[in-house]
């Protein structure tokens, strides 16, 4: 997908989550009737509602020079009841070979994958509130409701 970088994960997008809002980082010139219509043929929802900001670039030296990194476009978009957004899981020993999960495992997959993403030493520092709300807040949730 073009306009789509990756999927923002956070405390607040994780709560987002159980609403059936989605979060992620676009390219800065893209349009929301863009990303509305590359979520919907892409992943074959219905968007309600779509939420943006742009968020300014950091800066950072090298050298004696300042310099800024390019400032990027966040979304929030809201799906209708009934759709959802299956995560994307790569095949360690394919690394073209994308794997959709079914719909009926996604609630508990999700969150497993994203605690196994969460779990790893370099990130944990960085997403420790979204760790902690995953590992004592979601997963007892998805555990209870398997069946």
């Amino acid at each position: 997908m073009d306009g789509i970088k990756y999927v923002v994960v956070t405390d607040k997008s994780l709560r987002l989550l159980l609403k059936n809002q989605y979060t992620s980082n676009v390219e800065s010139g893209s349009t929301r009737t863009e990303i509305k219509h590359w979520v919907e043929l892409f992943f074959g929802v219905k968007v309600i509602a779509m939420n943006s900001h742009r968020l300014p670039g950091k800066r950072r030296r090298m050298g004696p020079i300042m310099r800024h990194t390019m400032h990027y476009r966040r979304i929030i978009i809201t799906l209708q009841p009934g759709y959802s957004i299956p995560p994307l899981s790569r095949n360690r020993k394919k690394r073209t070979s994308i794997k959709i999960l079914e719909r009926k495992e996604l609630q508990s997959k999700y969150l497993v994958i994203l605690f196994h993403l969460l779990e790893r030493k370099e990130l944990q520092s960085k997403y420790l509130i979204a760790w902690r709300y995953i590992y004592t807040k979601l997963l007892p949730r998805a555990h209870a409701m398997e069946p």
